[in-house]
């Protein structure tokens, strides 16, 4: 059995698996549920029990709390990822309109880049900074990832040729 406290600011609300965590960095909800692992709120805590001491259902029991712990510390704190544009020859300029990210100018190339943004991430660029925030880690995470494979290099020594955006910090 696994407790996590919950904030005063946060409420959490379960519905059968599904389950709503809300914030003042917004609102995260996911479907959480396995055979055999009960999630149940009470005051002040949510508690993830396994039914049963077998070693897949502790794993899944640690998994669940894990995903509760990071719905309640993103409606919170929120997630952010910090990326950095990296060129050695062609400048590399970085544009967001509306659910993509557009990479112009990558290694001389005539056509930008397109790299999509997760609902729920938000995508802001400062110079040579990439800033993804949002208050669900998937989703933020998901889209910092789109937008780092979108820059991969396919066919070169990636040793000669490093340009590109990249993941510098994790939250």
């Amino acid at each position: 059995m696994r407790e996590i406290d919950v904030p005063g600011e946060v409420t959490v609300e379960i519905d059968g698996p599904d389950l709503e965590v809300s914030g003042p960095a917004g609102t995260v909800s996911r479907r959480l549920t396995y055979p055999g692992v009960t999630i149940e709120e009470g005051n002040g805590y949510v508690r993830v029990s396994a039914e049963k001491r077998k070693k897949t259902l502790l794993a899944m029991e640690g998994t669940l709390a894990s995903h509760v712990r990071n719905m309640v510390r993103g409606v919170t704190d929120g997630f952010e990822y910090r990326l950095r544009v990296l060129y050695s020859h062609f400048p590399i300029q970085v544009k967001v309109q509306g659910d993509r990210v557009f990479i112009e100018n990558f290694m001389g190339e005539n056509h930008p880049r397109k790299a999509k943004i997760v609902e729920g991430a938000g995508v802001e660029v400062k110079g040579e900074d990439v800033l993804v925030t949002g208050a669900d880690n998937e989703s933020a995470g998901q889209t910092a990832a789109n937008i780092e494979q979108a820059t991969r290099i396919k066919g070169k020594d990636p040793r000669v040729f490093q340009d590109g955006v990249y993941i510098v910090e994790k939250p």
